[in-house]
């Protein structure tokens, strides 16, 4: 097989099981990826266009992959997802906010900027809460609260923390999930790939021990997914959606550097989840400027 013409660079502090799905995909479709290790990447203003024509971004932490971001848009490179996406997902305020103008069905939310107001907007939201921190993944220090009286002794908890930003209280209304959710893979505007996740607590984060289950997706799902990606810009997403006891759906979180490995294993060999985001990258690399991967005007 030929090799791309197509250079691709992957950002990453870690090489992870997903990563290495990536790089295995790329080399089955002959596409040359550079490894840039984030925690050496640096990018000066003129340093000039970087060599490769398009960086897919796996940076783990959010603060380096947004910089990782800007710093090759501010070169003039094609970072995927953008740095804007990279923003906008990587902080639940931001992501909640982007949905709700898109018009897209998410669980009552609501922020408070100290411990004590947060008391106030639980009461707005009603109990049982989730208690969120704005920036985190993997399910850390998402706290369910049941009554004011547990949300006190969360809250005094919160406020002894360190940093200013943990005492802005994001709060969400907990749907009654019936123990899974899903999660959508999204890729150049197309739901491609979904499964359930279910897990031994209310948390059903792969990380934290839930197990997968690969399935169909309704058009409603689908759509719900596509318009949740587009709403905050992500060109390659994992979107999740919980369904209430009726049935209703509602998105949770985009997740800009999603973990797949567990998605991929679900779906044995129907579908190469790498091999897409890989197809994708070399279509979106080879796209005339000024136009994003659909073709339509950026």
């Amino acid at each position: 097989m030929p090799q791309s013409a197509v250079r691709l660079a992957l950002v990453a502090s870690r090489i992870r099981s997903d990563e290495k799905l990536l790089l295995a995909a790329a080399e089955r479709q002959a596409v040359p990826v550079t490894v840039v290790d984030s925690r050496t990447l640096t990018c000066a203003l003129d340093a000039g266009r970087p060599e490769w024509d398009l960086a897919l971004n796996r940076e783990i932490g959010y603060a380096r992959a947004l910089y990782a971001a800007r710093g090759i848009e501010a070169a003039h490179g094609t970072v995927v997802n953008s740095a804007r996406a990279t923003e906008l997902c990587g902080d639940k305020w931001q992501t909640s906010v982007a949905l709700a103008e898109a018009g897209v069905a998410t669980p009552r939310t609501v922020l408070a900027l100290t411990p004590e107001a947060a008391l106030d907007a639980l009461s707005e939201v009603g109990y049982p809460a989730v208690l969120k921190p704005l920036v985190g993944s993997w399910g850390r220090l998402v706290t369910p609260v049941t009554d004011e009286a547990t949300a006190r002794l969360v809250l005094e908890y919160v406020s002894a923390l360190p940093h200013p930003t943990s005492h802005i209280v994001y709060a969400q209304e907990m749907v009654d999930k019936r123990g899974r959710d899903l999660r959508v893979a999204v890729i150049g505007g197309r739901a491609v790939a979904a499964a359930h996740r279910s897990g031994p607590q209310w948390r059903t984060n792969v990380h934290l021990g839930a197990t997968t289950r690969a399935c169909a997706l309704s058009p409603e799902l689908d759509r719900l997914a596509v318009d949740a990606a587009a709403a905050v810009g992500a060109e390659i997403a994992g979107v999740d959606i919980v369904e209430d006891a009726d049935g209703r759906p509602f998105v949770l979180e985009v997740n800009h550097g999603f973990e797949f490995t567990g998605l991929q294993e679900s779906l044995g060999r129907t579908l190469d989840v790498a091999g897409e985001i890989v197809a994708h990258l070399t279509e979106r690399s080879q796209a005339p400027r000024g136009l994003d991967a659909r073709g339509a005007a950026a």
